[in-house]
Order: C-alpha cells, then sequence, then structure tokens
C-alpha cells in the first residue's frame, strides 16, 4: 500500500525523522492558507500523486512550456497560481504512463536552501531476509540513472533485524554519503530513526530522495513510503491513510474480494490460484507469442463467488480478447472453479474465447460441469496446451 509524501513526512516526523513544516491542501484557498502559515520567504508547491518524477512531469492541460508538478514560490500569489495550474489537472510522469495522473491534493511546504543532496533508503532484502539500506551522494536524482551510469555511488548496508541498527551501521550510511563530523552522526542518528519507522511500520520502502544538508542540518525533503499490505490489519491507522482514487479501479475491486490483482498490457486474461503458477501462466502466454492482461490469483481457498468475482473484473478490461484458466486444485476444487466460471460467463455474457485448465481435486467433475454448460469453453490437457489454445483462439477471433 502507497502513500502521498505529505501523509510520509507526518509519518515519519513521529519517529523523530526531520522534515520541513508542510500543510497538505485540497484546495486552491486550502493552498494559500497553508503559505500564511509557514515561515517563508520561500515555499514549495507539491502534486501529490503516487508517482515520481513529479517535477519534471508536464500537465497535459497546460501545454509543453508549462512548469512540472513541483514549484518554488516566493509570495501567497505565486502559491495560489501554482495551486490553480495543478489542481483536477492531469499530471504525466515517466512513472505515470502517458494517461497520467489527476492531482487533487497539494502539499505546501516551507523552501530550504540546499547545500548538498543525498539519495537514501530502506528495502527488504529478500535475498537475505534482512533490511537493506541503499545510500547514494547522488540525490535528487533518478537512483536508476545513477546505478546506470556510476553504479559504484551506490552503497548497501544490510541490517540483521534479530539485532537490530548498530553504531557500525550508521557508520557505514555516514561513509557511504561522505559525510564526517557532526554531519556523520545526524546521518547514523536519521538512519536509525528510519529503520525505527520502517519496522514500526511493517514498511516495504522508505525512498529519501533528496536527504539534503540545509543549514548546516540533515532533512528530508521527499519521502516515498510504501506498507506491506498483508500486515495492515495490524495497523488501522495507516489503513485510513490509503488513497483509491490513485489506484487502478478493478485493482480496488478486487481487493474487496482479497484477490490478488495488478492490469497488465496484453489482451489474454489469466486467472490462475496460486503466485507462482500465475507467473508460470503469464511466461508461457508470452512464449507462445502473445502478452498477457493481467496477474490475478484467486487464492487457496476461494469460493464461487470470490472466483466469480474475479472472472467478472478480468471481463471488464476492455483490452481483453480471451481468457486462460489454470487451475490446480488442492483446497481449491476443480468444480467449485467451474460453477464459479459458468456463473460469470453467463451475467456478463462471455463474447471472448475461453480456455481451461483443471487439475487435482475434484478434477473430474469440474470438466464435467464446464461440458455440460452449453457454453464455447475450451478445455486443455496441460499448461502448454492451454496456452497454445487461447493464443491461436485470439488470433483466430482477430
Amino acid at each position: 500500500m502507497n502513500i502521498h509524501e505529505y501523509q510520509a513526512k507526518e509519518l515519519l516526523a513521529k519517529f523523530g525523522v526531520p522534515v520541513p513544516a508542510g500543510i497538505a491542501a485540497m484546495s486552491v484557498e486550502e493552498a494559500v492558507a497553508a503559505a500564511g502559515k509557514l515561515p517563508g520567504p520561500l515555499y514549495v508547491v507539491k502534486a501529490q500523486i503516487h508517482a515520481g518524477g513529479r517535477g519534471k512531469g508536464k500537465f497535459k492541460e497546460l501545454g509543453p512550456d508549462a512548469k512540472g508538478g513541483v514549484r518554488l514560490a516566493r509570495t501567497t500569489d505565486e502559491v495560489r497560481a501554482a495551486a490553480q495550474d495543478m489542481l483536477g489537472n492531469t499530471l504525466v510522469t515517466i512513472q505515470t504512463g502517458d494517461a497520467g495522473k489527476q492531482v487533487n491534493r497539494l502539499y505546501v511546504t516551507d523552501g530550504v536552501d540546499i547545500d548538498k543532496e543525498f539519495y537514501l533508503a530502506l528495502l527488504v532484502d529478500r535475498a537475505t531476509g534482512r533490511v537493506a539500506i541503499v545510500a547514494s551522494t547522488e540525490g535528487g536524482m533518478s537512483i536508476e540513472d545513477v546505478a546506470h551510469d556510476s553504479p559504484e555511488k551506490i552503497h548497501t548496508i544490510t541490517v540483521d533485524t534479530a539485532t537490530g541498527f548498530q553504531p557500525h551501521h550508521g557508520r557505514a550510511v555516514a561513509k557511504a554519503l561522505a559525510l564526517t563530523g557532526d554531519l556523520a552522526k545526524q546521518a547514523a542518528s536519521v538512519t536509525s530513526k528510519l529503520y525505527d519507522a520502517f519496522l514500526g511500520t511493517d514498511a516495504e520502502q522508505i525512498e529519501i530522495n533528496p536527504l539534503a544538508i540545509a543549514g548546516g542540518k540533515l532533512m528530508v525533503l521527499d519521502a516515498k513510503v510504501s506498507f506491506d499490505s498483508n500486515a495492515m490489519f495490524r495497523h488501522k491507522d495507516l489503513a485510513e491513510l490509503r488513497d483509491l482514487s490513485e489506484e487502478d479501479p478493478a485493482e480496488v475491486e478486487a481487493s474487496n474480494y482479497d484477490l490478488a490483482y495488478i492490469k497488465l498490457d496484453g489482451d489474454i486474461g489469466c486467472m490462475v490460484n496460486g503466485a507462482g503458477l500465475a507467473m508460470a501462466t503469464m511466461d508461457i502466454i508470452k512464449l507462445n507469442g502473445a502478452f498477457p492482461a493481467n496477474f490475478l490469483d484467486v487464492g487457496g481457498g476461494a469460493s464461487k463467488e470470490k472466483v466469480t468475482a474475479a472472472f467478472k473484473i478480468i471481463l471488464d478490461d476492455p483490452a481483453v480478447k480471451g481468457i486462460l484458466v489454470n487451475i490446480f486444485g488442492g483446497i481449491m476444487k476443480c468444480d467449485i472453479i467451474a460453477e464459479g466460471i459458468i456463473a460469470a460467463a453467463k451475467e456478463v455474457n462471455l463474447s471472448v474465447p475461453l480456455v481451461v485448465r483443471l487439475e487435482g481435486t475434484n478434477v473430474e467433475e469440474g470438466k464435467a460441469i464446464l461440458a455440460g454448460s452449453g457454453l464455447p469453453i475450451v478445455s486443455a490437457n496441460d499448461l502448454g496446451d492451454a496456452a497454445k489454445k487461447i493464443v491461436a483462439q485470439v488470433k483466430q477471433a482477430a
């Protein structure tokens, strides 16, 4: 689960992380009022969307010469002008794709004089089961560009959660950022507090870009925080920060049924049980010359209603030209899957090719249900057979 920058900074501040003063605004007048409450005389007006590259982004409605989604303002009139440009308009960045995202919120912060910028992030290192701290002297720019052009400037320090963040980790971060003296102590302190926030919120990522020296002090000028959605039952307060308007409507609908769904760019919809099997299904579709339209894992114990909901979500995507259902029944029974497929197909008036591969518990019952449905469902013997058949069906329909 992602949150906005202003929410991330408010959260990090509770752990003692130094952030500049800032106020969220949902309207032009609120933005102007926010500036009036800040020290000034320099303000920063930031568009709040779940995407990076806002400063270099462009608004669809304002033309190619308009400024991006992060602007400096020296008067409240300039704050008003920036807010009028941003609110309600569509910001396109390198991370949003051509569709962009509509800006519904702003963050007005106090401007600071920056002496030096750094990059600092905490991530889950799945290879070691540790927390990885990534640090670079090249802040304020895309870390992907740094990794491509100057990989030697990116340093990774891992922390074993059994022992926690230790003084030597702080010294390693300070060294990676080429800081000495009091600034080195500040770097260790800031990183320690970020580590506490990382564990305390079940975060998946805390990215600070930039971490800056301003007036002799280290300060977090931008923050991106995301959480492990599976842990949100422990953090009701954090779950309330979710902004559904920033998420794909189909993914929001899927989450209501506890379905793991991610929209992709292809035209063959997939419904599978198990993340590994879903990945294999998408791979074999590509191996046969087509592209998956989604990742969708119905889980191990889905009900008929859950399967019906999953099927409808796939079919609601206008890009879908065919559907491949690949179920290996263990806890999930093949007859339940078959009933859900038929119920959904009838409810939405199925008009695209459908190939189903069932294996496992109650597989014969499931195949009999599909065969007797009267629907144009193509059965497959195995995954390879299923992929070939759905790709051929889609090409034939085109």
